[in-house]
């Protein structure tokens, strides 16, 4: 037997409203991060938003890690002005999720950046990101809800391992993309007009453009959870 490793995803701060309250800050996730977690066979741990030096002791106490969607990067962070449709609205998570990764890579443990994390992760290893993809309606359809397109995994890279198919359907929503890779990664997936849409380093380090979450394909949550996975003790 084994335990469910505990996965840990990020989460994010927003003025919500419910029941009879006023707005107030609210910690938001998209239901459907845990659950495909659950369904890939680990236990969710929400993260909000907390103090950066925290990140490596809170680490320690998982198995595995997901870096959530959401909106631009500041790209303040890789030394490039804001683009005039760049959103940069969260710099509580940008240092937040930055401290997550840098804890994870250092420690090893098994970690996947959906979307805004992918692009996070190149940024923590020193890359840059494409702030606003000009001709990117296939990427970004509407505000309001996903896209899909047909992305390629690269032969020869551990996605590829995991999608063997020539070519895949992937859900979408993003403007911006990999611009300079990060040091230590490598391109691991490609759209057709030639965006990055995944990258991977040493160990289980994985970034994907798209969002599984929002499709019915587990294979690459399971895949997080089984390199998270670790004996049960009895």
């Amino acid at each position: 037997m084994t335990n469910r490793p505990l996965i840990g995803v990020s989460t994010y701060l927003n003025e919500a409203t419910w029941g009879p309250w006023d707005p107030q800050q609210a910690v938001l996730l998209p239901e459907r991060y845990p659950q495909q977690v659950q369904s890939a066979g680990g236990t969710a741990v929400l993260l909000p938003p907390d103090a950066p030096e925290t990140a490596p002791g809170l680490l320690a106490r998982l198995d595995g890690l997901v870096i959530s969607g959401g909106p631009d990067v500041n790209p303040a962070l890789y030394g490039a002005l804001p683009h005039p449709k760049t959103r940069a609205t969260a710099p509580e998570r940008d240092l937040w999720e930055a401290a997550l990764l840098r804890a994870a890579l250092a420690a090893g443990l098994p970690l996947l950046g959906v979307c805004r994390g992918m692009q996070l992760l190149n940024v923590v290893c020193g890359g840059t990101l494409v702030q606003h993809l000009e001709d990117g309606q296939r990427h970004l359809p509407s505000a309001h809800r996903y896209g899909s397109h047909p992305v390629r995994p690269l032969p020869g890279t551990r996605l590829a391992e995991l999608l063997p198919e020539p070519e895949i359907e992937v859900p979408t929503a993003h403007h911006q993309a990999v611009h300079v890779l990060g040091e230590g990664l490598v391109v691991s997936a490609l759209a057709e007009d030639g965006t990055v849409e995944a990258i991977e380093g040493t160990g289980f380090v994985l970034g994907v453009q798209w969002h599984p979450e929002q499709g019915t394909d587990l294979r690459v949550m399971q895949a997080l959870v089984e390199a998270a996975r670790v004996p049960a003790v009895v």
